[in-house]
């Protein structure tokens, strides 16, 4: 198993001490999310497990483009997305801290579910940073990537009221376990971190 990728899930991005902004509106479109893949569900179910140990490796934009595709990627014509989502009204936002992955230059990242595509927000490496907001978390440093799930609960409240809070956290776990097991399938390693 390649252990490459730490997965560190975040309600709470907005709170950040970084200040995000769109630099020159620069994208990266991803390759097509693959549909079809050698380990079945079942399997993956079964060998999934936190790892918070990473090797050297790079990550490459194929496996980056997988994972982001199978937490909130879009799925069909419709504009559902691969995780299930209250009234499908989507409050997660996902957002990308690249350390080590090839064709892709340190720094954060949002992604665009409705082109596939990554917007660059601000340069530089900033796992150290958002490890110690992680409470130290070694492994949020190491890892080559970094995948923040922030939400935007009045997306939900505007339907669900207070409940709609609720149902996003509910999501964030259903977003998570699909990154999991979209991991395993491709010999990668995760975690899903909560500080």
């Amino acid at each position: 198993m390649r252990t490459t990728l730490l997965c560190f899930l975040s309600m709470c991005l907005v709170a950040s001490t970084v200040t995000l902004g769109m630099e020159n509106d620069q994208r990266t479109s991803l390759p097509p999310a693959e549909l079809k893949g050698e380990l079945s569900v079942e399997e993956a179910i079964q060998l999934r497990r936190s790892v918070r140990e990473f090797g050297r490796d790079h990550l490459d934009l194929a496996d980056v483009s997988q994972l982001l595709w199978s937490a909130q990627g879009i799925t069909d014509r419709g504009g559902f997305r691969a995780a299930p989502s209250a009234g499908a009204l989507y409050p997660l936002e996902l957002y990308l801290v690249a350390g080590n992955i090839e064709g892709l230059s340190a720094g954060v990242y949002w992604y665009r579910p409705k082109t596939h595509e990554l917007i660059h927000l601000a340069s530089g490496d900033f796992r150290k940073r958002l490890a110690s907001a992680a409470l130290g978390q070694s492994c949020v440093r190491r890892a080559p990537m970094v995948l923040v799930i922030a939400s935007v609960y009045k997306r939900s409240a505007g339907k669900y009221g207070k409940r709609g809070r609720r149902y996003a956290h509910m999501e964030i776990g259903h977003a998570a376990q699909n990154v999991y097991l979209q991991a395993t399938t491709r010999g990668l390693g995760t975690v899903f971190v909560g500080a």
